[in-house]
Order: structure tokens, then sequence, then C-alpha cells
């Protein structure tokens, strides 16, 4: 079986499937394109075919984990080991430039309208049983991770459903069920870290009947006046040839997943020094929200014709107000894994395994700290004045980060004070974190 990787309607690889193996061949006409670019960093341009052994992690992270996965294999009919089979259906719209065929879409690239609040609401309600709208006729699309969500288009001020292949600019998340006011959380985490300065994915919040959702900019589309252009990405799974299985740094596969010592190396070995930086910030905005889950799978690099760049963050929620959350971090800080007990020591060691200067370093996270605590303020009120409101823990998660965001700066000036380590650091993390 032979399954074509287009960019637009251009060839860029082959998926190569038989009895006794997988690969991947770029297409000749690519490779001499002026604007070519690399499918993934594990998988340079050039003549030499690529084995399963990199190929599959790349296909398996462009799938949902968890129940989205379970209810797509359910709804088509398929094995979750399928990667192949379940691509052809749902792999018009991934995230990423790439298309990697659909089964059975014969009408041109169109995008269907949400009617009303009402169906929006249907729409919603749905997912955990059709993830993607999997089997509408002409709807073909799939996002990485474990969560509901629906990749969406803005057409003027009407909410659309991308067919037959058409790209998506916006991605919908729906309030969680078991996480109240969850849409807020994370809005408020992604108006402060756009408030500092940090390059993020643009949010704003709605309502549907009685749900409510995020909505989120897609930073791999550009959107023009007559067209919508797909950006190619990867995340770091991907980039580092991990499973998604692996996208905590401490897990349950047997393998230890990446570490922030590798997503440093990665950066530096094809990136600059401004991709560093905004690599750190980005650490020590996720420990001081108390985002708990910021795997592997939560950055990602922008891979174009000017060469790799570290994407605009997205998936940034806090952890700190809601029980039964894990308060161990996706990555240790210097060997430790909780949050309120990450000092200047372990600044320091991360530091030195990431090949960054201490004293620097060190000087980041008060920086970053002092900025966060200047524009929660501000990023409260902003996000209260989105369409979804302030729900009722608002005030609550505005405090919990004020506390964290104090803690992670106090601390980081005391090299020596903090008795409290991590558990082993070799322990599986407590499930996935949201």
């Amino acid at each position: 079986m032979r399954l074509s990787i287009l960019h637009d309607d251009r060839k860029v690889a082959t998926i190569t499937a038989d009895t006794d193996d997988i690969y991947l061949s770029y297409d000749a006409e690519w490779l001499s394109a002026a604007d070519r670019f690399p499918v993934s960093l594990t998988m340079p341009t050039g003549d030499t075919p690529y084995g399963q052994d990199i190929l599959l992690p790349w296909l398996m992270n462009l799938l949902p984990e968890g129940e989205p996965l379970r209810a797509i294999t359910r709804a088509l009919g398929a094995s979750s080991e399928d990667i192949i089979g379940l691509l052809m259906e749902t792999g018009s719209d991934l995230a990423g430039a790439l298309t990697i065929g659909a089964a059975g879409l014969t009408g041109s690239p169109d995008y269907r309208v949400i009617p009303d609040e009402s169906a929006l609401e249907r729409i919603i309600t749905d997912l955990p049983a059709r993830p993607f709208l999997v089997g509408d006729d002409g709807v073909s699309m799939s996002l990485a991770g474990a969560q509901d969500k629906l990749p969406v288009a803005l057409k003027g001020d009407r909410l659309t459903v991308p067919v037959n292949g058409a790209p998506s600019t916006h991605i919908m998340k729906p309030d969680n069920q078991r996480l109240p006011d969850s849409v807020q959380n994370e809005a408020l985490c992604m108006v402060l870290a756009r408030r500092i300065g940090l390059p993020v994915a643009a949010v704003t919040t709605g309502r549907a009947g009685k749900r409510s959702y995020l909505l989120v900019t897609r930073y791999d589309r550009s959107v023009g006046m007559e067209s919508i252009k797909r950006l190619h990405q990867e995340d770091f799974c991907q980039a580092l040839g991990r499973l998604p299985a692996a996208k905590y740094e401490f897990n349950r596969t047997g393998r230890r997943g990446p570490s922030l010592a590798d997503m440093f190396a990665l950066v530096r070995q094809h990136m600059t020094a401004r991709d560093i930086t905004r690599l750190l910030d980005a650490v020590i905005f996720n420990i001081a929200v108390g985002n708990v889950d910021s795997h592997a799978k939560n950055y990602s690099i922008l891979l174009g014709q000017g060469g790799p760049e570290l994407a605009p963050l997205y998936d940034l929620m806090s952890g700190l107000a809601w029980d039964g959350i894990t308060q161990n971090h996706a990555q240790a800080i210097g060997g430790q894994r909780r949050g309120a007990h990450v000092y200047g020591r372990h600044w320091q060691r991360m530091a030195e395994a990431c090949g960054l200067a201490v004293r620097g370093t060190i000087r980041r996270v008060e920086d970053v700290t002092k900025r966060m605590l200047k524009e929660l303020p501000e990023a409260v009120r902003e996000v209260e004045a989105m369409p979804a409101g302030r729900g009722f823990m608002l005030d609550i998660f505005a405090e919990a980060l004020e506390k964290r965001i104090q803690e992670v700066r106090n601390h980081v000036q005391d090299g020596d004070i903090g008795e409290t380590e991590s558990p082993d650091v070799s322990a599986a993390p407590d499930d996935t974190a949201y």
C-alpha cells in the first residue's frame, strides 16, 4: 500500500507499507523545491528512506490519545494499532501543514456553518462519543491529546466545520465537566503568558447554551484575505522520536521521556539563542502557574523554509486550585518535580544540566515572576470581559496563581532552604494531570 503525504496539492513524500516494513520516501520534486521543508527533524530531506522505527512515532503523535482515540476506533470499526488506517480516515486536517490521505473525500474543500447556539451545544455534548465529528460526511481531521476538542474555522463571526480537506483556523476546547471553570483557567494562563511578552496562541471564550468553550487561534495557520495557508510544525515528542505515551519525563513505558536537558539540547542543535531563552521563559512560567501537564507534546517547533523555530505556547493551564490533581510536574527542575519545593539550588542544577548560565537563569526566574505578578490583575479583568464571563472560580484561580508565583520568586532567591524533596524521581507520574 502506498499513501501520499501532501502539502496543499503538492506531494511531499510517500508512505509505503508492506508485510515486512513501513517507510517514508521523499518525492524527488519536493527535494528540488526551493520552499521545501522536512516532515520532521527526525527525517531530514534526502534520498534515504526512513523506516518504521523513525516513522511510526511521528505518525502516532498525530492521533489523539486515551478515550478520544478509543472513541474514534469504535466509530470507525478500526484497531488502535492500525495507525495508517486511522490517518487515512482522519488525516486531511492535522497539526502542521501536511495531509495524509483521506478515505472517501470526493467533494471540494468547503465549510459547513454551525447554524446556531443550540447546534453548537449539541456538537460539544456529542464530542466524547464522536471525537472530531468522526463519521460525518466529508469530515476528516485529527489533533493529538487526550482532551475533547474540535478543529473549526471562523468565517466572519460564524463558526464552521471544515469538510473535504478544508483547513481549520481555530481549535474549540469545551469546558471539562470534571474540572469546574476549566475554560476560565486556561484563558487566564494564556492571557497572562501573552501579557508578560511570551509568544502564545491567541484565545477567547464563548458560550453555547449551558456549555462554555475556549477558542484558540491556530498558530500553524496563516489566514489571508482569500485563502488559509497551513504552516508545518511538530511537537517535541515527534522531534525527539518518542512515542506519545512517553511524553512525560517519568512514565510507565519503560523508557524515560524527554527531560528538560533533552529539550534544550534539541533547541540548541536546531534553533537560535532566542529560542533557548523562549524555552526557558516557558519552563519558568509553567512552574509558576502550576501547569503540571506541560509535557513534551505541549511544546512544538515550527518547521518552515527559514529553519526551525520554537512555536507559540498553547495548552497552558494551572492545576493548583482543583482537588485530585497531581502536583508532580511533567519534567523535573534539577531533580525536583513539585513546584512548591523548587528552590534556587534546583534551578542551578537544571541550568547546569541544560547548558544554561546559572546566574542568568536565576535572574530570568526573578524577572519572569516579577512580570507575572504585575500583569495578573489585568489578565483577570481581560478574561472576565470575554464572552464566557468569569465563572465562579476565576478569583480562586487568580489567588492560587499569585501565591505560587510569589512562592517561586521567593524560593529562587534562596538556594539552601527547603528540606522537602520530591518523591523518587524514577517513579511514574500520577497519570495524566488533566
